[in-house]
């Protein structure tokens, strides 16, 4: 919201508290209010293992809240912004995935993202859809789960060995730059498909070494693989998004991901004296 503020833009936001998505009456009063000419949704479920266990909570807030939204903003003529995630694919490519490249999600919270662009297209001619990979940015530090980089460092601090996975590659994204270059694709009207991801893709084992050695840290660090960390939900083994359709419509590329992580360590230095 900052960004689009900064751009001119007079942006709205709202929290679950105040507006609850998979509720259409409740986004129906939202949209009669505000008369939106724009509707970014960046509200998910993912409690990716979780969601093996409890899958409708899932698909009713990332499936059924976006026909909701696509409902609303059809009838107000309004643009729909969805963010989706490189969970739709399988991760069988062993390549960065394209935007033409097919979907194949493996588990139920992959298939109710899927579903949310597609109740997106089915009831818009022209959603904007962003699918991303692994966000990290300094708003995870007030949440109770935080993100990956949070996990590392807890870890980190308890000096135990911390295994990570070396055969799973997926492309990072640091949430201001994937603001910045959601406003871009707004700014354009560009519409359909769009993959921005960090740009470079790397497995959580090297993401864990760089995280490290940005923070001056030295802790024991080994790698394992998805057969010796087993989970409830299966993920794809490369999942690493190309932002080449992003860049070919003239949006500046991301920079690296070491500079990311380390722009998150001085945001973090700065919220955490």
């Amino acid at each position: 919201m900052t960004v689009l503020q900064a751009r001119g833009y007079a942006a709205v936001g709202f929290d679950r508290s105040e507006i609850d998505i998979t509720n259409a009456a409740q986004v129906e009063r939202a949209f009669a209010a505000q008369d939106p000419a724009i509707v970014i949704n960046a509200a998910a479920y993912n409690q990716v293992d979780v969601a093996e266990k409890e899958p409708l909570p899932a698909m009713q807030a990332n499936g059924l809240a976006v026909r909701n939204l696509a409902m609303a903003c059809r009838q107000h003529d309004a643009r729909l912004v969805h963010f989706s995630t490189d969970y739709v694919f399988d991760g069988a490519a062993g390549r960065a995935y394209t935007e033409e490249d097919a979907t194949r999600p493996l588990g139920a919270y992959a298939v109710s993202k899927l579903a949310g662009e597609l109740y997106a297209q089915a009831y818009l001619d022209n959603p904007l859809i962003i699918r991303t990979s692994g966000v990290f940015g300094p708003g995870g530090l007030n949440t109770a789960r935080g993100n990956f980089i949070e996990a590392m460092l807890r870890l980190a601090a308890s000096n135990q060995p911390i295994r990570v996975l070396n055969d799973h590659v997926a492309s990072p994204t640091y949430s201001p730059f994937l603001a910045a270059r959601a406003a871009d694709l707004v700014d354009r009207n560009l519409t359909g498909i769009f993959h921005v991801g960090g740009g470079e893709p790397i497995s959580w084992f090297d993401y864990a070494a760089m995280i490290f050695r940005v923070a001056g840290l030295d802790p024991e660090l080994k790698p394992t693989n998805e057969r010796e960390f087993r989970t409830a939900a299966r993920r794809p083994k490369y999942s690493a998004l190309s932002n080449a359709k992003m860049e070919r419509s003239g949006i500046e590329p991301l920079p690296p991901l070491e500079t990311a992580v380390k722009l998150y360590m001085e945001a973090r230095a700065r919220m955490r004296p």
